[in-house]
């Protein structure tokens, strides 16, 4: 039994239906400030950490960021130039070959090719492309009647041994001319007077009177060291054609020759490069391009007066003696 003053409630075993009484009722009180039973937190505010601002943060962070790039733009751009600068070398590095180290064997081959496919021009045609523009043509009219029969030999050649016009030639060429006229690499002609004469050498020096722009002066060469044997060319105008080239080697020093008038030329150079009337007065040049005598002679015993393998000129120290020049 109960005691007094409680009340209570008889369950009477057997009965299926029986309601517990609540202790609360169902009614509108719901504790203050709490959350409604079915509201949903958003996830971002739940998940943030204490005394963040929230998404009204971002607007502040980002400014903070404008003002950090802003201060440091200059470096910025610099470091990315940098950066771009190392990416183009790397690059450039990576697609660019690095060449193989040349060779004894690579240069060889390439003068060869050179050899063959270029061949160097030969030693004559350097020497005469040394003293082609100081090579001039000779010709004296006028002559005496008597002299007719001479006539070649008022054709020559001569070289031009100062730039102002000096010319060097045989005597026998202009001897007895009224008129003298020379002329020049460039088709330039000049009349030209004799200003000296070496008779004993058969030398004559001219002047022309007027000169092409540029006019060279060859080079000459002492005699002291030239050998029998080595190679020459005799430049000039044979039967008046020309300039031609002929080409050989000095085959003796020091030889004397006698013409038919009987007079006598000494201390030649003998030499076996073709030359023929015409010849007369031009340089006999070394393989360096250096004038080292003045074609005077050809020796043929027969009445025909051309070249047979023998021509003589005179060396380049009597020549120039004979202007007074000694270059040597």
């Amino acid at each position: 039994m109960p005691g007094k003053g409680h009340f209570g409630v008889r369950v009477f075993a057997g009965e299926q239906d029986v309601k517990r009484v609540s202790l609360y009722s169902s009614s509108d009180r719901t504790r203050k400030g709490g959350p409604e039973p079915d509201a949903q937190v958003p996830d971002d505010a739940a998940g943030a950490p204490a005394g963040s601002a929230g998404p009204e943060g971002h607007p502040v962070r980002a400014a903070r960021w404008r003002r950090f790039i802003t201060r440091h733009e200059r470096a910025f751009l610099l470091a990315a130039g940098a950066m771009l600068a190392l990416l183009i070398v790397l690059v450039h590095a990576g697609l660019t070959r690095q060449p193989r180290p040349i060779t004894q064997e690579d240069i060889d081959a390439a003068v060869l090719h050179s050899l063959e496919t270029t061949p160097p021009p030969s030693r004559s045609a350097k020497a005469y492309e040394a003293v082609r523009r100081s090579v001039v043509r000779v010709h004296g009219t006028g002559y005496r009647k008597e002299q007719e029969g001479r006539a070649m030999e008022g054709i020559g050649s001569g070289v031009v041994i100062v730039d102002s016009g000096i010319i060097l030639t045989n005597l026998h060429v202009v001897a007895g001319a009224e008129r003298i006229t020379v002329e020049f690499e460039d088709g330039f002609e000049s009349e030209a007077i004799v200003v000296g004469a070496r008779p004993e050498h058969d030398l004559a020096v001219l002047k022309a009177n007027k000169i092409p722009d540029d006019l060279p002066a060859a080079t000459l060469r002492s005699t002291s060291d030239l050998a029998v044997g080595d190679e020459v060319i005799a430049v000039g105008f044979p039967f008046g054609i020309g300039p031609s080239v002929s080409s050989g080697v000095v085959s003796g020093l020091g030889r004397v020759y006698r013409s038919r008038s009987g007079d006598a030329l000494a201390n030649l150079i003998q030499f076996d490069a073709a030359v023929n009337p015409g010849n007369s007065g031009g340089p006999l040049v070394t393989a360096d391009g250096e004038v080292v005598g003045i074609v005077t002679a050809i020796l043929n015993p027969t009445e025909q007066h051309v070249f047979i393998g023998i021509g003589f000129a005179v060396p380049i120290e009597n020549a120039a003696a004979a202007y007074g020049l000694s270059p040597f």
